[in-house]
């Protein structure tokens, strides 16, 4: 593992994220970069160098913790860009995009976070993901009714023929894309992909145009859905005038960022049940709990989200708004910290024999101990959804295809590595 200088606080020398020997096995590589100190020095393509978190209980404490913000521009005296605008930039992402980003619920602080994720709780309340169980349930039946029409040789990609089209038509649906539109839709989100080669400046022109469209079809036809919700937050606002509650507000803008947010971004729901059967497929006694006690699902679940967690690190970096200290080791105010998940996921101080897939693992704080979702203020607000997709199609696969293996030995599968931040699985070739 490349290591090129010292940092000013003392702590170990600068890791590159970008080693080939780290993205082959980022779980336990960063398990060691995490026993060598509270905090490491690190640098990717395209940014400055960012501290490493990578303990449990640290992780957990920056992301409880206010005096950190996600936009740098919040940090007293500051007004540079973001790591991710760079980071977006190298991936040649247009500026159209990156604008709209900036103004996500990704990438805000404070008061204006707040009320973006206000309007996206209000379209996933607790009650409306408890009311999707039967049409995710429908989804999942009719997508592995096909799996053996789309096997060849016996062999299935159960990651683009069941879990990618899963997750997508659950986001087109909750969102508000009409059925006519989804197969284009699909194709917008195959293409913006980190991983694909496509042309995402060519891409993104077609995209923005026709959520703007659709946004405007919800308003002459308004729908169950994500869309309509966001247009009556809107206009409550604009009739309550100066008096409007703050958190109705939404210009149009973040109205198409939440759009692009949670209608194009079912990857990380995708690999869940993606890594998930991998994760079964390759230990079958744990394959043989799941389908012997169906009941173990929501557990199943949690477990495989700490173990083979979707998310190597939070989609945001921090930025420390004073001088302070993480772990006894001091951050000066203005500098970037990255949250390694993955490596605190694994974290021996907080979980007993990490490195073991345990399917009837408890949480020491239920209802879970992982931080896949993260923690405090900017907890995933699709977490519930994604748990219910997770355990609705995992207990499906195995229920219908008890005898599930890999139809390649694991170090044969395809990734493609995403320069600093995490490598993707491409295709799971599977026998049913």
């Amino acid at each position: 593992m490349s290591v090129t200088d010292t940092g000013h606080n003392g702590a170990a020398g600068l890791v590159d994220m970008d080693d080939p020997e780290l993205m082959r096995d980022p779980y336990r590589g960063y398990s060691r970069i995490r026993e060598r100190a509270p905090l490491v020095r690190a640098v990717m393509a395209g940014s400055e160098p960012v501290w490493l978190v990578t303990r449990y209980a640290d992780v957990k404490g920056v992301l409880t913790d206010r005096r950190f913000v996600v936009d740098p521009a919040n940090v007293p005296g500051a007004g540079q860009d973001g790591l991710r605008e760079n980071l977006m930039r190298t991936h040649r992402m247009p500026q159209e995009y990156v604008d709209f980003r900036k103004v996500g619920i990704n990438t805000t602080d404070g008061a204006d976070h707040a009320r973006l994720r206000g309007h996206v709780r209000h379209a996933l309340t607790a009650r409306r993901v408890a009311g999707l169980r039967t049409r995710i349930t429908e989804i999942t039946e009719a997508l592995l009714d096909r799996l053996p029409e789309a096997a060849e040789d016996g062999v299935v990609d159960l990651l683009h023929a069941f879990a990618y089209p899963l997750t997508m038509t659950v986001s087109c649906e909750l969102v508000g894309v009409p059925e006519t539109d989804r197969s284009r839709w699909f194709e917008w989100h195959k293409a913006i992909n980190p991983t694909s080669d496509a042309d995402k400046a060519a891409v993104w022109p077609e995209v923005i145009p026709y959520v703007r469209g659709l946004i405007e079809r919800r308003r002459a036809e308004p729908a169950d859905d994500l869309i309509t919700a966001l247009i009556r937050a809107q206009a409550e606002a604009e009739r309550a005038g100066p008096d409007a509650d703050d958190a109705q507000r939404i210009t149009e803008v973040e109205m198409i960022s939440l759009i692009l947010t949670l209608g194009l971004t079912s990857q990380q729901t995708a690999h869940l049940v993606g890594g998930g059967a991998l994760a079964l497929a390759t230990h079958p006694d744990q394959l043989a709990l799941l389908r012997d006690d169906p009941e173990l699902a929501q557990r199943a679940v949690h477990e495989i989200l700490r173990w083979c967690t979707p998310t190597v690190m939070t989609p945001r970096v921090r930025y420390a708004t004073e001088d302070l200290e993480i772990g006894g080791m001091p951050v000066r105010k203005g500098e970037a910290v990255a949250l390694l998940l993955v490596a605190a996921d694994w974290d021996p101080r907080e979980f007993d024999d990490p490195e073991r897939l345990d399917l009837t693992r408890e949480p020491r704080r239920p209802p879970e101990t992982h931080l896949a979702f993260g923690a405090g203020p900017r907890y995933c607000s699709g977490a519930a959804l994604a748990r219910l997709e997770g355990e609705i199609a995992l207990t499906a696969l195995v229920r219908r295809h008890p005898r599930l293996t890999l139809a390649v030995p694991p170090s044969d599968l395809e990734y493609a590595e995403l320069p600093g931040m995490w490598r993707i699985l491409m295709t799971l070739p599977v026998r049913l």
